[in-house]
């Protein structure tokens, strides 16, 4: 694409975007009137040109907007009544850690714990690094769809489609009206869900000729290559997102599909919401 890329997040009650070196979050307040925040955003790569080259650009972006993530969220929690003040610095530190020790254990110590029930099969250690890697893929959608039935990840998740469809018709270079947005689709092929189905994939290639060391050796080699998994798995996404390639385009499938469950249709006034954060950054 020749426009400037935008991307997003829904939030509570909201939308995040991020393009034109800003961030908006959108956010549908209890009176009924919609706050926005804005904020200019530096990418580390700025200040280091060479974090912009391929698969590396790929862990600085998702670093980056984990961090941008999770302030969003704080101020959308405020500004929808959920919480009386935003999260500071340090609490913010402290729930990055522990999102990614949870998310370690989850995804990668449980994982390549339980693959040992595979040793009465075969010792193979290739065989047993694609056992991990299905086990880590089951963990993974089983956690998605249950998150999917809970009653207000459901509307997150109608933001999360609002979102898509406004990205997807500022793309098409329409104006950004109701109507217009909620002819578009809701699945997008950059969208987070997509990428984090592309790094479980890919990470089953990539740890599949690690061999078998022991169970402490395999989570630290884990958790060392996953800025190679998500190198990779960015810019299979990037790719794939403004290329006719057929192959790239088959690639990406299973992400879009995945969004099925992470997006829902949203109703009208979501879609105000994220098209008042896209108008915020594009200003």
């Amino acid at each position: 694409m020749d426009k400037p890329l935008v991307g997003g997040q829904a939030v509570i009650e909201g939308v995040m975007m991020r393009g034109f070196g800003k961030v908006a979050t959108a956010v549908r307040e209890p009176n009924g009137s919609i706050a926005v925040e804005v904020k200019a955003v530096h990418s580390i790569s700025d200040k280091y040109p060479i974090l912009k080259k391929p698969f590396l650009r790929g862990s600085v972006s998702l670093f980056e907007s984990l961090i941008l993530g999770l302030k969003s969220l704080s101020y959308s929690a405020k500004m929808a009544g959920e919480e009386d003040e935003q999260l500071t610095d340090k609490e913010m530190t402290g729930t990055i850690i522990l999102a990614l020790i949870l998310a370690s254990v989850l995804f990668i110590a449980i994982p390549t714990g339980a693959a040992k029930l595979f040793h009465s099969i075969t010792e193979d250690p290739l065989f047993l690094n694609l056992m991990e890697g299905a086990l880590r893929l089951v963990i993974f959608l089983a956690y998605i769809f249950a998150i999917s039935q809970m009653k207000d990840i459901k509307r997150v998740f109608q933001y999360h489609g609002a979102e898509h469809k406004t990205i997807f018709c500022y793309e098409a270079d329409l104006p950004l009206t109701v109507e217009n947005v909620q002819k578009f689709p809701r699945l997008h092929p950059r969208c987070g869900t997509a990428f984090l189905l592309i790094v479980m994939l890919v990470s089953i290639f990539v740890f599949a000729f690690l061999g078998w060391p022991d169970l402490w050796l395999r989570i630290v080699s884990r958790v060392v290559l996953l800025p190679v998994v998500a190198g990779i798995s960015y810019e299979i996404i990037r790719a794939a997102a403004c290329s006719k390639n057929p192959i790239l385009k088959v690639a990406i499938l299973p992400g879009l599909w995945l969004q099925y469950l992470t997006t829902k249709p949203p109703d009208d006034d979501m879609v105000e919401v994220a098209i008042a954060s896209l108008n915020a950054v594009k200003d």
